[in-house]
Order: structure tokens, then sequence, then C-alpha cells
């Protein structure tokens, strides 16, 4: 059963709310949910994400790299504690996030994102990634109060909605891709189907 669920997309797609209902679902049906968020859900990561979200401007490496530690201490301290006594992880955002924003995105390369996050995640990755689809524009125009990466602009946000759409391609047995521009009511029961929970 798919029991790690990354939710992902652009900034805007709509991630956190999609997350928050699945979880009310997975709760009536008598599941244990862990939510889950990256950067953060850690003490570490809270304050990389202060850094990352929030704070001065850091190369394009050193950002890939903080990602993946934040990363690591979730896999852990959280996830693979949830996961071995069989609850649902559900998690806004993941490492798909990294190869997008900073593989795609950033160009620093996919596969060398790739390669700096095995160590630290241990053969720890989603069994099924949402990736929530919105284009550049919607996502800009979603955000209350961009932070520093979702406020990079549309044409970054392009160069990373390809690279989801890329991962997408090349892992269709992980990957459920929804429209997010469609009514939320129907996006969560793409989502909920996609789980396979039943019931």
């Amino acid at each position: 059963m798919n029991r790690y669920v990354a939710l992902e997309g652009i900034d805007g797609a709509g991630k956190t709310s999609v997350s928050a209902a699945l979880a009310l679902l997975l709760e009536a049906a008598g599941h244990e949910v862990v939510r889950v968020r990256e950067p953060g859900g850690t003490a570490v990561g809270e304050g990389l994400r202060q850094i990352l979200l929030d704070g001065p401007p850091v190369t394009p490496w050193a950002e890939a790299l903080m990602f993946a530690a934040a990363r690591a201490q979730l896999v852990t301290e959280v996830i693979r504690p949830a996961l071995g006594r069989g609850a649902w992880v559900l998690s806004d955002r993941s490492v798909y996030s990294s190869l997008a924003y900073q593989g795609a995105g950033r160009g620093l390369g996919m596969d060398r994102v790739r390669r700096i996050n095995q160590p630290g995640l241990r053969g720890v990755w989603p069994d099924l990634v949402v990736l929530l689809t919105v284009s550049p524009q919607e996502g800009l125009a979603r955000q209350a109060r961009p932070d520093r990466i979702g406020a990079q602009g549309a044409p970054f946000l392009g160069a990373v909605a390809e690279g989801f759409s890329r991962l997408a391609t090349e892992e269709p047995g992980r990957f459920v891709v929804i429209d997010a521009g469609r009514p939320v009511e129907q996006v969560v029961a793409r989502a909920w189907d996609a789980l396979g929970v039943g019931g």
C-alpha cells in the first residue's frame, strides 16, 4: 500500500489544502496519519526552513544541500519511524521538489541533485507522488505572501513545472498528475482515489 504520499507541484498549486483534506479522510477511515512539510518537521528542519524561505540569498548549491540536510533529518526522526509502525505519511513536498526546483529550476541537474539526497534518504522515497499542476501565472496569483523561492517569477516556476513533468513521465508508476485548476472537491476526490484506500 502507498503509505508515504508526497504532494508536489509549483508554489500555489494547493498542496497543503489537499494534504489536509486527505488526512481527514484517512483518519475517518481509521488510519494514523502523520503530516509533514519540507523543509521542516523537525527542529533542525524548521531552522533551515527559516534560512531557505525567509533568509538572505544563498547560492544554488548551498540551497540544494540545505534542503537535503533538512530532509535527511526528517526521514530519520519522523518519516521512517511513522512508516515502521504502519502510519500514513502525507508530505507537503519531498525529494522530488529538490529535483524539480534545484535540479531543473536552478539548473544544477536532476541527476546530480538526486545523488546528493540519496545517502540521507537511505532508500526512503515516496511510494506515491500526487503532482498538482497549475500554470506559473496562476500559481503566483494564488500566493498571498510568496517566500524567497516562490517569488522567483513565472520563468523560474515554468522551468520547475517542466522538471516535474519530466519526472512524472520518467516514473509513471509513482506519479499521479492532477489538474489543480479544477474545483478543489474534484482534486481531492481524484487524489483520494489514487491512494487506493477504498471505502
